[in-house]
C-alpha cells in the first residue's frame, strides 16, 4: 500500500479535523467578544458606582443591576438625554404631589439632576453637552432639606 493511496482513501479524516478546528476557532472568537463586552460593562458599572458614592448618592451594593440596565453604552439614558430629561423634569415640576386644586408646580432639586450627569459622564460623555443645554432651560434649586 502506497502512502498516497492511504491518504486519498482517508480524506474524510482530514476534512473532519479541519471542520472541528474551524468550529473551535469560531467558538473562541464568539466567547472572546462576549467576555470583552462583559468586562467593559463591569468596568463601567464599577466606575459609575464609585462616582455615585463619591458624590454622596446611594448606589446598588452589587453592580449586576447597573450592568443589566446600562450595559456598555448607557442604554436608554444615552439615547437622547436632553429631551428625555426635559420631558421627565417638566412632568415632575407640574405637580407637588397634591391632586385637584391643591396641585402646584415645584422647583426641582439640583441634586436630583446631578445623578444623571454622573451617568452621562461615565457612559456617554459626548451627550453631556445636549444634557447641559436642556438643563439650562430648567429652574433648579436646593429645595430638599439634608
Amino acid at each position: 500500500m502506497s502512502p498516497t493511496r492511504f491518504a486519498s482513501e482517508h480524506k474524510w479524516v482530514y476534512w473532519g479535523a479541519i471542520a472541528i478546528l474551524v468550529g473551535l476557532v469560531i467558538t473562541g472568537l464568539i466567547r472572546y467578544t462576549s467576555v470583552k463586552r462583559d468586562n467593559e460593562s463591569l468596568s463601567k458599572a464599577n466606575q459609575l458606582q464609585d462616582a455615585l458614592l463619591e458624590a454622596g448618592y446611594s448606589a446598588p451594593p452589587d453592580t449586576d443591576t447597573i450592568e443589566r440596565v446600562l450595559g456598555t453604552d448607557g442604554g436608554p439614558v444615552c439615547e437622547d438625554p436632553g429631551s428625555a430629561l426635559k420631558t421627565a423634569l417638566w412632568k415632575i415640576q407640574q405637580s407637588n404631589g397634591a391632586t385637584g386644586p391643591g396641585m402646584r408646580p415645584v422647583i426641582t432639586d439640583t441634586k436630583a439632576v446631578e445623578a444623571e450627569r454622573i451617568v452621562l459622564q461615565v457612559y456617554c460623555p459626548d451627550e453631556l453637552d445636549d444634557f447641559e443645554d436642556a438643563l439650562n432651560d430648567l429652574k433648579t434649586d436646593d429645595t430638599v432639606r439634608r
